[in-house]
């Protein structure tokens, strides 16, 4: 698909014309409205001048804030005529409390936060997310230690290098080992509402490891935890690994790869590997601000779909230009050659053993910026499976939920408009009533339905069920 050439068309205060078709149908009963054409929508009043033309959004640094790095770099910012600052923070708390308060206008933030935050978890606010950043682009790496524990025993092929993906089975030993000696096997995730914990109790829970349940008020999640979990700013993870405080992570690239680099890791299976194309960041931002600057906010969102198209146009022809925008100290600030290894179509697990990755980070095909509401229930449903969420919800709970925070009437306002002008193709658009179709591709081989929340859980051998909950002492 050929990328948008910022050079052919010139769109800076262009006046988008209100979308007057059929409205998005909603979340109604179980989930199941039927499907509109693409881009069926109510459009808001996003015509008209730019509201607030200077925005200040936060990232961390991490590959896949890149759709941000380009739409700066490549000038989509400004032929939307905003004047964006890109602004690296320290964690994802500190980002998320800058966009609540409002020194951050918007955010590159992980899908759990602005569910977590609207349903009151850990804090409470109106926040919405009117795109989806990309699918996939996490890891698990295992220490050094642990890896030489476990490889011996994992399954080889033809060609001597061990099978992927690896199930977190394998890890059981060294688990117990531990135990008995009156140690805990940690490992490290970002953020107790992150893609990165979710996918990372995932996989140990299929493989029959607990990592453990939180309790009200608890942001630990230890209750009843085989494996213990800690948070660490992904930029850190290396280093914490290095120091022997935890015995593995999972975290976005280029952490990863930095393991492998600096040969203290080795990433023993990625996320698209644990749930096949599953989505991953957000662009976060307050509902008010949303409705108090309407036409900002579709110029804000223009800009960043014209650059994850960029980003993944001509099979990704552009990822090699990209790799050095985000090498730069202001973005991610990692060696080219590094965030190279996952952002070009291949992925190392330990020297000498390379293999193809071509949807590692996917941007803008697959529909990766579409917000699908099913996207969102995924997330609340692990906060309820791990009593983050610590009492059963009907499922029209998690659709209004859902509905609350992901906005694809916003996204529709704002990729038909590019429609129009010929700036990204119609095709690129799903018709879709808000639902993905049911899921496969988790390494469980548990499938997904979004129209059925309560069902899904149901599935689980390590999980709450309904009716359960939480307690320091276990789940009753």
């Amino acid at each position: 698909m050929a990328g948008f050439e910022g050079s052919k068309f010139n769109r800076r205060g262009v006046i988008v014309a209100l979308l007057a078709s059929a409205a998005l149908a909603g979340c109604g009963g179980s989930g199941g409205a039927s499907k509109g054409e693409a881009g069926a929508s109510v459009a808001p009043a996003a015509n008209g001048a730019i509201e607030k033309p200077v925005l200040k959004l936060g990232f961390i640094k991490l590959t896949d804030m890149a759709p941000l790095a380009i739409a700066k770099e490549k000038g989509f910012f400004a032929e939307e005529g905003l004047n964006v600052t890109l602004e690296p923070q320290a964690n994802w708390k500190v980002l998320l409390d800058g966009v609540i308060g409002g020194q951050l206008d918007a955010a590159h933030m992980l899908a759990g936060q602005p569910l977590a935050a609207t349903i009151g978890y850990g804090t409470k606010a109106d926040l919405i997310a009117p795109l989806s950043m990309d699918l996939n682009g996490n890891a698990i790496t295992l220490s050094n230690k642990v890896w030489n524990q476990i490889k011996p025993a994992l399954p080889k092929g033809a060609d001597g290098k061990v099978k992927h993906p690896i199930s977190a089975a394998a890890l059981k030993p060294v688990v117990e080992g531990l135990k008995r000696q009156g140690k805990p096997f940690t490992m490290g995730m970002v953020f107790p509402v992150s893609t990165h914990n979710y996918e990372l109790r995932y996989w140990l829970a299929a493989g029959g490891l607990n990592p453990g349940f939180y309790t009200p008020g608890d942001v630990s999640g230890t209750v009843g935890a085989d494996v213990k979990l800690s948070v660490t700013p992904p930029p850190q993870m290396p280093a914490t690994l290095e120091a022997g405080t935890i015995d593995g992570y999972c975290v976005g690239e280029p952490w990863n790869q930095a393991a492998v680099q600096k040969k203290i890791g080795v990433p023993v299976i990625t996320d698209d590997q644990i749930w096949h194309d599953n989505p991953e960041k957000v662009l976060g931002l307050r509902r008010d601000f949303a409705e108090k600057y309407p036409a900002t906010t579709a110029a804000l969102l223009r800009a960043i779909i014209k650059a994850q198209q960029w980003l993944d146009a001509n099979g990704g022809a552009n990822r090699a230009e990209a790799v050095k925008v985000l090498a730069q100290s202001n973005y991610v600030g990692a060696d080219e050659k590094v965030i190279a290894a996952s952002m070009t179509g291949q992925f190392t697990f330990e020297p000498g053993d390379t293999h193809p990755a071509p949807g590692f980070n996917i941007f803008f095909d697959k529909f990766a910026g579409y917000p699908f509401y099913s996207d969102a229930i995924w997330y609340l449903t692990q906060m309820r499976r791990w009593g983050q969420i610590d009492q059963d919800r009907p499922d029209q709970w998690y659709f209004d939920a859902a509905k609350a925070v992901y906005r694809p009437d916003l996204y529709l306002a704002a990729a038909n408009s590019l429609v129009e002008t010929g700036a990204i193709p119609a095709t690129s658009i799903p018709k879709t009533d808000g639902f993905r179709e049911p899921q496969g591709g988790f390494i469980d081989g548990i499938t997904y339905d979004g129209r059925a929340p309560n069902a899904y859980l149901a599935k689980f051998s390590i999980g709450l069920k309904q009716g359960q909950k939480v307690t320091p002492g276990g789940v009753r």
